[in-house]
């Protein structure tokens, strides 16, 4: 038994430990050897990781590179936008997506000349409707981010719709894929947005500091990033100062010597995925997920959570009673080894590989103890 829930913040898989000391442990002996290769080697690992991240959402070569978060790879993108292409502008985002990626754009909207739109809730729900996004996204609107899934509800937007509509009003179009990237298919060669940034923690199963940034080829050549530094040229070894030329591919994106260790510790996760297959982990958690919602059903629980599994990310959330205290409930559940979190009085069940059935009839019957009480 694992009674493992916390996909949404953490991933894993069977042997990780292993798999994260032993790609550790190579790059230790490499990087400690008294010779030439460390520099040589750190990059290929990195490079494996860009490759695999690639594969991961069908991104052509050379267009995606590393980013410590989704906010810094947000903020790499927006500033290297051609002058002006945001001034006068709105930027549309939603009112659940992940608060830092907001924090990011409430702060430059001043100094690069937008108005931030954020589009709110309709009264009684919990989670912005796709239709409410469509009707204030019109031609003004120079930017939209949306999320894919929602880190407080599951709930799973209409990526393909709203990019459509977002190509029609000639906007650029970017997805945080974070809460569903490795549980949720997502393809890059059947969807037209223009950027992608994302995180290689919770179904990827991977480390913090290890976020990516996908940009759109066309795009990528209209860019030229302020936060720029050696790593953003064609040749990072170019001494001449007064030569700078960016990159002609995701490397512009680049800046100072790049961070290697969160890349090299994530990989096992992102290889693992591959070889499981999305379609597999994706069927696995909607047994656990399905589940979930009757047992949540079955005792009168509310759903903070799309009821349709197609609307839904890999997680079900729900809605404390209003006598229940979230911290107490956490400490029942980790006393008998049920481990999940919550936001308010929002409770967050992420089961994953490492999640039995057994694990998801367990934390019904603790909840239903503990809630009684």
């Amino acid at each position: 038994m694992s009674g493992y829930f916390l996909y949404h913040s953490i991933g894993t898989f069977p042997d990780k430990a292993t798999l994260m000391a032993q790609a550790l442990s190579r790059f230790s002996e490499a990087w400690s050897a008294e010779d030439d290769t460390q520099w040589p080697f750190a990059l290929q690992q990195r490079q494996a990781f860009i490759e695999a991240w690639e594969r991961l959402i069908s991104a052509p070569a050379h267009s995606l590179t590393t980013a410590e978060n989704v906010t810094t790879a947000l903020f790499s993108l927006i500033g290297g936008l051609p002058a002006g292409r945001l001034r006068n502008k709105r930027v549309l985002v939603a009112a659940d997506c992940f608060p830092s990626l907001h924090f990011l754009l409430a702060k430059l909207q001043d100094r690069f000349g937008f108005t931030l739109d954020t589009v709110p809730m309709r009264q009684g729900e919990r989670w912005v409707n796709d239709d409410d996004i469509l009707e204030r996204w019109g031609p003004d609107v120079g930017l939209a981010l949306l999320t894919l899934v929602s880190s407080t509800t599951s709930h799973r937007c209409d990526v393909a719709r709203l990019a459509e509509h977002g190509r029609r009003m000639g906007s650029i179009t970017g997805v945080d894929i974070t809460q569903g990237v490795g549980v949720v298919p997502f393809s890059v060669a059947t969807l037209p947005v223009d950027f992608v940034v994302s995180t290689s923690l919770k179904w990827l199963c991977g480390t913090s500091g290890a976020g990516i940034l996908y940009v759109q080829p066309d795009l990528i050549a209209q860019c030229e990033p302020e936060l720029r530094g050696w790593f953003s040229q064609e040749n990072p070894f170019s001494w001449d100062l007064d030569k700078f030329s960016y990159a002609s591919d995701a490397r512009r994106f680049d800046h100072g010597t790049p961070a290697i260790l969160a890349s090299v510790a994530s990989l096992p996760g992102l290889q693992w995925v591959e070889r499981t297959g999305v379609k597999a982990i994706a069927a696995q958690n909607r047994d656990s997920t399905e589940r979930l919602v009757t047992i949540a059903q079955e005792n009168g629980w509310t759903l903070a959570s799309p009821q349709n599994p197609q609307e839904r990310g890999g997680s079900v959330m729900i809605t404390l009673p209003d006598h229940a205290v979230p911290s107490e409930i956490i400490a029942r559940l980790r006393e008998r080894a049920l481990y999940a979190d919550a936001r308010g009085t929002t409770l967050r069940l992420s089961p994953g590989i490492v999640t039995t059935q057994n694990d998801v009839e367990a934390l019904g019957e603790a909840l239903q103890s503990i809630l009684r009480k």
